[in-house]
């Protein structure tokens, strides 16, 4: 960190605050975090700045878990099944993740978050309430699904998993945005720690300038978990679609080449 100057040690802190907010609210956080990363540190591997994010992402990640734990109370029937394989899964996206080639993944998510986002803008009342669509084992297997696919694009790159999280879990299982948030955060825990496990023996961690952003990941995590929970579904629902608004916007300038 040494080889930073303050300028860039300041903005990348604003950077990881930012994120850690909008992470917290909806997911998302690595659009903000994982673009400064790679402005910042130009010198860094794509695996040592994607091992740097995980762990400022977990400091944040665990800090707005145990926030909406203690004020959603989040249903364990679906977040322990969905962390434990969202675990498996991201350790297999990171154990790939310095094998496949970004441009191969653009494209795909570019596609998946428009279907994702026009469908939450088109269904104004989705995720207004918790509506379970499965029960019994029939709701254990779709959360298992969820955290597998979804853990393993996390291990594998990032940016947009508290995202997917919430969408597989409003529109395929049936939650709430609030309960659906809470629920994503404890899923995006596991998969940071997934990807840590495999990243930190393999050297790749930048472990100073991930701390200090870890520490401005927590501060945005505890003000943006506190705001969802305050500001309910509907809040979410919109924070949500912002998001996923400049998600689409961000990698569809990629992908054509404008940036």
């Amino acid at each position: 960190m040494g080889d930073l100057s303050l300028t860039v040690i300041a903005l990348l802190a604003l950077a990881a605050v930012s994120a850690g907010f909008v992470d917290a609210v909806v997911g998302g956080g690595g659009l903000i975090q994982l673009p400064a990363l790679l402005l910042g540190l130009p010198g860094a591997s794509p695996v040592q700045v994607l091992a740097t994010n995980k762990l400022a992402s977990i400091c944040g990640t665990s800090t707005s878990a145990v926030t909406f734990y203690r004020r959603v109370r989040p249903d364990p029937r679906t977040f322990l099944p969905l962390m434990l394989a969202a675990f498996v899964g991201s350790a297999l996206g990171a154990l790939v993740a310095s094998q496949v080639p970004r441009g191969a993944f653009e494209p795909i998510v570019l596609v998946a978050l428009v279907v994702v986002g026009a469908y939450v803008l088109l269904k104004p009342s989705l995720g207004e309430v918790t509506a379970l669509r499965f029960a019994g084992h029939h709701h254990t297997t779709a959360a298992l699904g969820v955290g597998v696919l979804v853990g393993f694009y996390d291990g594998a790159l990032g940016p947009g998993t508290g995202s997917f999280f919430v969408f597989a879990l409003v529109g395929l299982l049936g939650y709430g945005f609030l309960a659906a948030s809470a629920q994503a955060k404890m899923a995006n825990w596991a998969t940071n720690l997934a990807a840590l496990c495999v990243f930190v023996p393999q050297g790749a961690v930048l472990w100073q300038i991930g701390l200090l952003l870890g520490a401005c990941n927590v501060l945005g995590a505890y003000v943006g978990a506190r705001t969802a929970v305050a500001r309910g579904a509907a809040f979410v629902r919109v924070f949500f679609l912002l998001v996923v608004s400049a998600f689409v916007v961000r990698l569809g300038g990629g992908v054509l080449g404008v940036w």
